[in-house]
C-alpha cells in the first residue's frame, strides 16, 4: 500500500498481468484434453541432455511406473546414473550397448553389430506395454552413423504402446525424427569446463 493508503501502481500492474497470465494458462490446460504417453527428445550441443532423461526417470518411479533404460554407445565407463539404477533401483530395466564411443572403437562393423543388438532389446521394450516410460539414451548417434535403419527406428517409436511415453536423447537425430516427436528440447552449448582444460567431475559429469 502507498502512503496515501492507495494499492501501488507497479504491485496493481503485477497483479493485473499475472491474472492476465494464469487465465491464458488456464485456458491452455483446459485445451489439453488428450490423454497419451508422449515422446520427447532432448539434443542439442550442450551438457545434460542424458541427465534430464535420468531426472525423468526418477520422476516416473515415484509415481510407481515400470521404467525401461536402453543405453547406446556408453557402457564402458563406469557412470553414476549406472551406479545409481543398479544398486538402488532394481526394478528398472538397464542394459547398455557397452562398446563404449565410436572414436574409441574404431570397428564400424563391430559397432553396427552391437547397435543391433542393444535395437532389439529397445525393441522389446517398445512393444511391452507394461512399461510406462522407456529412454533410449544416446539413440539419435546411431541414426546419424548409419549404425540403424532410420524408418525401422521411427516406426517403433511411433507405433509404441499409446499409453507408454519415451525419451530419447543425443545431438541432432535428423528432421525425420523431430518430427514426429511431441516434444524437442535443445540443449545449448554455452561455455563448457572441459574447454578450459578442467578435467571431468564424478558427479557432475559422469
Amino acid at each position: 500500500m502507498s502512503e496515501t493508503g492507495n494499492e501501488d501502481p507497479k504491485a496493481a500492474r503485477h497483479k493485473a498481468a499475472m491474472e492476465k497470465q494464469k487465465a491464458k494458462v488456464d485456458a491452455r490446460i483446459a485445451e489439453a484434453d488428450t490423454e497419451r504417453g508422449i515422446a520427447l527428445l532432448l539434443t542439442g550441443k550442450g551438457k545434460g541432455k542424458s541427465s534430464s532423461a535420468f531426472g525423468m526417470v526418477m520422476r516416473a518411479l515415484a509415481y510407481g511406473q515400470k521404467v525401461g533404460v536402453i543405453q547406446f554407445i556408453k557402457g564402458e565407463q563406469l557412470s553414476g546414473e549406472e551406479i545409481y539404477v543398479r544398486e538402488r533401483c532394481p526394478e528398472v530395466t538397464l542394459y547398455q550397448m557397452g562398446t563404449g564411443f565410436t572414436w574409441n572403437t574404431q570397428d564400424r562393423s563391430g559397432d553396427i553389430a552391437a547397435a543391433e543388438r542393444t535395437w532389439e532389446q529397445a525393441t522389446a521394450l517398445l512393444t511391452d506395454a507394461d512399461y510406462d516410460l522407456v529412454v533410449l539414451d544416446e539413440l539419435t548417434y546411431m541414426l546419424a552413423y548409419d549404425y540403424l535403419d532410420e524408418q525401422r527406428v521411427l516406426d517403433a517409436l511411433v507405433n509404441r504402446p499409446p499409453h507408454q511415453s519415451v525419451v530419447v536423447t543425443g545431438r541432432g537425430g535428423g528432421s525425420a525424427l523431430q518430427a514426429i516427436m511431441d516434444t524437442v528440447s535443445e540443449v545449448k552449448d554455452v561455455k563448457h569446463a572441459f574447454r578450459a582444460g578442467i578435467k571431468a567431475r564424478k558427479g557432475v559429469d559422469y
